[in-house]
């Protein structure tokens, strides 16, 4: 099968800080065997990052970090176009064609509004809008499936939606892409117990220094009343089977310090040859920056063709 012929998969992740090993096993580890198989999208999406992200320095940073991070998982811009949302202006220009169509409270069902009202917190209109935005990422490259996590649903289905709206109203211009989850790893226990994640400062970071691991390793909370710490267990049953684990937390049932001992061990032995990568592509940085810029310009050629049959549906193209 050529890769024409193949299923169109996009997926991003926000240049918003360091990625995790919840980052990793519940997206990132997939899309080194998917670029094989399918024709990938891989973007560093700074655009929805803005509404977190707000120092110039800072931003340039987080995007030259997670562009070392990809290409040290393992994804290649020869099988994969590798890009920067903001180098593709038509992202922000065909979420504001979808903002013409959709509703207020339809917006106020996301995740992202209802979590920042039930703290109380203000919201900018670039969180509020952000299920649009991602609509248009989707939608520009007829993307036929979205790597997502199972708490990340609502993000495909928003898309849909949209999709079906538009087309509905306008004509036929958009695929409706499926969301593919991954059934091992659904959502990926933090430190705490909680989901993994920056906002909740209980991650471990994917590209962690050897003191790190073990910091953060033995910061996880433990539960007494039981012989398996079962946050430890959570995040050890993501290096190794759980049939190798068996006998491991039989023999050390209420010892916390060995298992979380054996656990650091796995997570170095496993974060260790990519973290090695990565140092080599720190060495050559103007060659990461053309693997970005090269992205963007096969990415923008699609983005800009997509858009000539909206703007010929909506009526605004008259020449």
């Amino acid at each position: 099968m050529t890769k024409t012929a193949q299923k169109v998969l996009l997926s991003g992740i926000q240049p918003t800080g360091r990625p995790h090993i919840g980052n990793y096993f519940g997206a990132m580890r997939q899309f080194v065997e998917l670029q094989k198989a399918h024709q990938c999208y891989f973007m560093i999406v700074d655009y929805h990052a803005l509404n977190f992200v707000q120092d110039a320095k800072v931003m340039q940073e987080n995007i030259l970090n997670l562009a070392l991070d990809y290409l040290a998982i393992g994804l290649d811009p020869k099988q994969a176009v590798i890009f920067k949302q903001s180098d593709v202006p038509q992202h922000a220009e065909l979420a504001w064609i979808f903002d013409t169509i959709t509703t207020m409270p339809y917006l106020e069902r996301a995740h992202a509004y209802k979590d920042a009202e039930a703290k109380g917190k203000e919201l900018s209109v670039g969180t509020f809008n952000y299920p649009m935005l991602m609509a248009a990422d989707i939608l520009l490259y007829d993307t036929d499936v979205v790597p997502v996590g199972a708490d990340q649903k609502q993000h495909v289905e928003y898309t849909r939606d949209t999709a079906e709206k538009f087309n509905r109203i306008f004509g036929d211009a958009f695929k409706l892409p499926e969301p593919m989850i991954v059934k091992d790893v659904a959502v990926v226990p933090g430190i705490d117990g909680k989901k993994m994640s920056k906002s909740y400062n209980n991650t471990i970071p994917l590209f962690a220094t050897d003191a790190e691991i073990e910091k953060a390793v033995m910061g996880i909370v433990t539960d007494s009343s039981g012989g398996v710490p079962k946050n430890v267990y959570e995040i050890h049953k993501l290096f190794r089977t759980e049939a190798e684990l068996a006998d491991l937390y039989k023999q050390n049932e209420g010892k916390y310090k060995n298992l979380k001992d054996a656990l650091i061990g796995d997570i170095k032995k496993f974060i260790g040859p990519m973290r090695e990568r990565r140092e080599a592509f720190t060495k050559d940085i103007p060659a990461v920056l053309k693997i970005l810029k090269t992205g963007g310009e096969k990415a923008k050629a699609v983005a800009e063709a997509k858009m000539e049959v909206v703007k010929e549906r909506i009526g605004v193209k008259l020449y």
